[in-house]
């Protein structure tokens, strides 16, 4: 029988069953995945001081993943918050290390006590080049600094520090993994994060075109683009969600859409230096957990983590992204081994025990 002469609804059916075997295939092989025995690293016999940023979302689900992880890394781990007084406990526990997360509400006179005792300090940023006017000022009362930023790196050296190291985030994989069984609301794309100006400006043109192809948009700012309630059940605004809700929204989708801030957004940035972002943003990695399809736009470093066209999909221009979502969204064999081979990735090398275990071989050897 010709295709023309299939009754409809026997057309329906066989698309269905399709789809479902796509999609019961490729849960099973991201559950033989994600089941896996984890890389094994050494507990270390030491005593880790973690000092929390002290801020809520977006910060807290990190704070969360490193303290947990260091747990598994060290052999006793203490958790303070940077409202304490935390040279007073240092002196009281006497920690190998005091490692703060951020550090913009650390009173350093009070690192510089820690210091002071012959105690280590290391401090973690989290939103480099962003705001380099303020954390320049902190990393010179710290002897470790480690920055999610490639470009960071040089500039810390430069302003002084003797031990600068690039360290970016990766996925904690508690949080960022993939559905075990069909997602409720599928997505065929979605993007989260707030709208900067960079993203309006670059959605703008091409925005009926995603909305046709099937976008939702989960983030602040987006009264920005358009009026609320232009699309209805199609953005939800000004909310944070919980990385599980995140990663939820992520495996359920299609396709996922990384587009980075801007360095040079002085609307937003305190980077007067106007140091250029070269390295991938922390979804970059809990996308890639999370088990969908990620297209991302073109930065210098993200080769050395994802390869390009094999375990992640990049951009640089608007056709390229409408394109490259044309074609995924039509050619499912080749969306879901990008899917399964970044999952495989980000499990072998981009965990948070990955890179906590990198911070404790710099300091300890």
């Amino acid at each position: 029988m010709a295709p023309e002469e299939i009754p409809i609804r026997q057309l329906g059916r066989n698309v269905g069953l399709q789809d479902g075997f796509d999609e019961g295939y490729l849960r099973g092989r991201m559950d033989v995945l994600t089941s896996r025995p984890a890389p094994v690293f050494p507990l270390r016999q030491i005593h880790v001081l973690y000092i929390t940023s002290g801020k809520e979302y977006p910060y807290s689900p990190v704070d969360d993943g490193i303290q947990e992880t260091l747990r598994l890394l060290a052999a006793n781990v203490t958790v303070t918050n940077p409202s304490q007084a935390v040279a007073q406990l240092a002196a009281e526990i006497r920690p190998d290390l005091v490692l703060a997360l951020d550090g913009w509400n650390l009173p350093l006179e009070q690192v510089d006590e820690i210091r002071g005792m012959g105690i280590r300090t290391a401090l973690w940023l989290t939103d480099d080049p962003y705001y380099t006017d303020v954390t320049a000022g902190l990393t010179l009362h710290y002897d470790y600094i480690f920055t999610l930023e490639l470009s960071c790196v040089d500039f810390y050296r430069q302003n002084g520090c003797a031990n600068v190291h690039y360290l970016p985030f990766a996925a904690y994989t508690n949080y960022y993994r993939p559905l075990r069984d069909r997602a409720a609301n599928r997505r065929n794309l979605s993007f989260v994060g707030s709208a900067f100006w960079n993203r309006v400006d670059f959605f703008r043109p091409i925005l009926n075109e995603l909305m046709d192809r099937g976008l939702y948009i989960n983030g602040f700012w987006w009264d920005r683009l358009f009026e609320p309630g232009t699309y209805p059940g199609r953005v939800e605004m000004d909310k944070w969600m919980g990385p599980q809700e995140t990663a939820e929204v992520y495996s359920s989708s299609k396709i996922a859409i990384n587009l980075h801030r801007a360095y040079n957004d002085v609307s937003v940035n305190n980077n007067a230096a106007m140091i250029e972002a070269l390295s991938p943003n922390p979804r970059t990695f809990e996308i890639a957990a999370s088990g969908t399809l990620q297209i991302v736009d073109v930065r210098s470093d993200i080769a050395r983590f994802y390869t390009p066209g094999v375990e992640i999909e990049t951009f640089s221009s608007q056709e390229e992204l409408l394109g490259k979502i044309d074609f995924y969204l039509n050619h499912e064999k080749e969306r879901r081994e990008i899917v399964l081979r970044a999952l495989d990735r980000t499990l072998k090398e981009h965990t948070y025990t990955h890179r906590v275990n990198e911070l404790l071989t710099v300091i300890f050897g």
